[in-house]
């Protein structure tokens, strides 16, 4: 374990370049170009994930001041996903989460019920996290760990089922997103995109990025709507001249700067996903596609993507204070709405019109389950001795206190014998029918 916490201690940007190099080595790549792809990767990801807390600590603050300046008074504090990160790493489950995640992943590839190489460790945090939930509800850490392990095999199936739309609206090739925050949304996406689509007048109605653009012009651009949306933000924080224009700026640099710290990445990872793909050719003819499973932050930067999550900032702030059955108080975790949105711009096509529509309809979800798992969570950090923010009794986070997958696993596996069926069921399900999916698809190559 010692071993474990110094690998994760690490982090992507130290960790990711090692992995890569050694990954490009198996493959066949040649040292240089494998250790040259491994060091752009880790170069994009120290980029991405500034911007992103560039991102945070400018959206942050102005969400916390709109939240004061309303005067909201919700008795359930959203503590952020670093907390809620710590919290699931602390329990049973986080402590053996990494071993067991990479023999998941390892069974799922030889059995061909998954086409992703998920090397995005770090995020196994989430997994632990619906364990964690689970343990404390039904108090069995075996119960704990069965969650753990059923939640990943559906995130990694579903991370296969949209990869090639990752590929294609997102621009990631090779890649899937088998991140168990964003790909839980998934399912809700799908169900209500065929919603929209029975639905006459609104079934019409296409936006995308590019018909912005063209009607919009120069202020159609990424860089023109970050910028409008961030002074928008700023007044409603109710910032000074200065502040308000600060917001702007910084906020129209985000959106420019992800795509370009996400294509770096990927510049990286290219090789490697040609070596992948070549070994694959070589010697395991018809063995069909595999990607790299990374974390969603890499798909983030899609212009309706970003664009639609500044909208629901203030949105979602809002909805806290009239949504019925809501006693959580959007906070430190208001800048995790890209990550919820991330894969679901793939399914809307890139439809700023339903992207807002869905996301707005997610996140209502979100905070209604937030409310309801607060006891757990806040349960869950008491026992890892959690420093509770000053005068909160209970707490929560959007990410992943808001997880509709988490939520559907604690709720089921509540019931014992008859909920760990149900979930087993579903999990094995999904397996079976992705293991026949990629047989055909192998079978076609």
């Amino acid at each position: 374990m010692k071993v474990l916490d110094f690998i994760v201690g690490l982090g992507p940007q130290v960790m990711m370049p090692i992995i890569i190099t050694i990954f490009g080595l198996v493959l066949g790549a040649k040292f240089g170009k494998s250790l040259r792809a491994g060091l752009t990767v880790g170069v994009g990801f120290v980029g991405l994930n500034l911007v992103i807390g560039l991102l945070g600590g400018t959206l942050g603050p102005a969400a916390q001041e709109m939240v004061q300046r309303l005067g909201l008074n919700l008795t359930v504090i959203d503590v952020g996903w670093p907390a809620a990160a710590a919290i699931a790493f602390a329990s049973r489950v986080g402590a053996i989460i990494i071993p067991i995640g990479l023999l998941v992943n390892i069974l799922m590839l030889v059995t061909n019920t998954t086409q992703t190489v998920n090397i995005d460790i770090w995020n196994y945090w989430h997994f632990a996290f619906t364990g964690a939930l689970v343990q404390g509800a039904t108090g069995s850490t075996a119960l704990g760990i069965l969650a753990a392990v059923l939640d990943m095999i559906i995130i990694m199936v579903i991370a296969d089922l949209t990869a090639p739309g990752i590929e294609k609206y997102n621009g990631l090739p090779g890649i899937s997103l088998p991140h168990g925050f964003s790909g839980a949304f998934v399912p809700i996406a799908i169900a209500l995109n065929k919603v929209l689509d029975i639905i006459p007048g609104i079934n019409k109605i296409e936006i995308d990025a590019e018909d912005l653009q063209e009607k919009f012009g120069v202020f159609g651009e990424p860089i023109l709507i970050g910028t409008i949306l961030g002074i928008l933000i700023g007044i409603g924080a109710g910032y000074d001249v200065k502040g308000v224009l600060e917001t702007g700026i910084t906020l129209g640099a985000v959106l420019v700067l992800i795509p370009k710290m996400a294509a770096m990445l990927m510049e990286g990872l290219m090789p490697i996903s040609d070596a992948a793909q070549s070994l694959i050719e070589r010697k395991y003819k018809g063995k069909g596609k595999m990607y790299i499973g990374l974390d969603s932050a890499v798909g983030v930067g899609h212009p309706v993507t970003l664009a639609v999550s500044l909208v629901l900032v203030p949105v979602t702030i809002l909805l806290a204070a009239v949504l019925p059955g809501n006693k959580v108080l959007p906070f430190a975790d208001l800048a995790v709405i890209p990550f919820m949105l991330v894969m679901l711009v793939p399914i809307t096509k890139g439809n700023v019109f339903r992207t807002f529509i869905i996301g707005l309809i997610t996140i209502s979800t979100g905070l209604l389950i937030a409310t309801n798992l607060a006891p757990l969570h806040t349960q869950m950090a008491v026992n890892a001795k959690f420093q509770m923010p000053e005068g909160a009794t209970m707490i929560s986070s959007i990410c992943d206190g808001a997880n509709p997958l988490s939520w559907l696993f604690t709720r089921t596996m509540e019931f014992k014998v008859v909920g760990t069926v149900i979930m087993v069921a579903i999990a094995l399900g999904l397996a079976i029918y992705n293991r026949k999916r990629i047989m055909n698809q192998n079978s076609e190559n």
